[in-house]
């Protein structure tokens, strides 16, 4: 399976909305419990970075940068989320929107990429690593999901060719 990776337009996000509530519900993904609407969702996430994985012309997963902050110091870091279909796990989806995502990070500017993850998504981490994103913490109960407290593992990439 060789997914194609595009930019993610609008008229796909009821697409993108079913597979971001599969990520959901498997509780190892975002403190989100459920999916904002298309306008907040819009708003909360870089446009340059934004991408989906189509296999066979059905999209499969997507890809997405949010700016960690508003203040201008931070403009070159942004926050990571993959998430794949959940009859596309472990096929190469993951890697290759990681990869395109790296390089729309480069090409926007980014100089440093993180993620926040569930200890638990042991997959996740494993992607972020394979893609030169190294541990740099563990925030223990940082927030609870269902009534459980929940670590979050912070990972970062710096980029090589943006900001040297």
């Amino acid at each position: 399976m060789n997914p194609i990776v595009t930019p993610m337009t609008p008229d796909v996000w009821e697409t993108v909305r079913r597979i971001y509530e599969e990520g959901i519900a498997t509780g190892h993904a975002s403190f989100d419990v459920e999916v904002p609407d298309w306008d907040a969702w819009d708003r909360s996430h870089l446009e340059a970075c934004r991408l989906v994985a189509r296999v066979a012309g059905e999209i499969t997963g997507w890809a997405a940068l949010s700016p960690v902050s508003s203040r201008c110091v931070h403009t070159g870091v942004a926050e990571v989320s993959v998430y794949v279909g959940s009859g596309f796990r472990g096929r190469g989806v993951g890697k290759a929107l990681m990869a395109e995502l790296v390089n729309a990070s480069e090409r926007a500017g980014i100089w440093t990429l993180q993620g926040g993850v569930f200890p638990e998504n042991a997959a996740s981490i494993a992607l972020q690593k394979a893609f030169g994103f190294r541990e740099v913490g563990r925030q223990e109960r940082m927030g609870r999901l269902n009534g459980v407290w929940r670590d979050v593992v912070l990972m970062e990439r710096r980029s090589r060719v943006v900001g040297t």
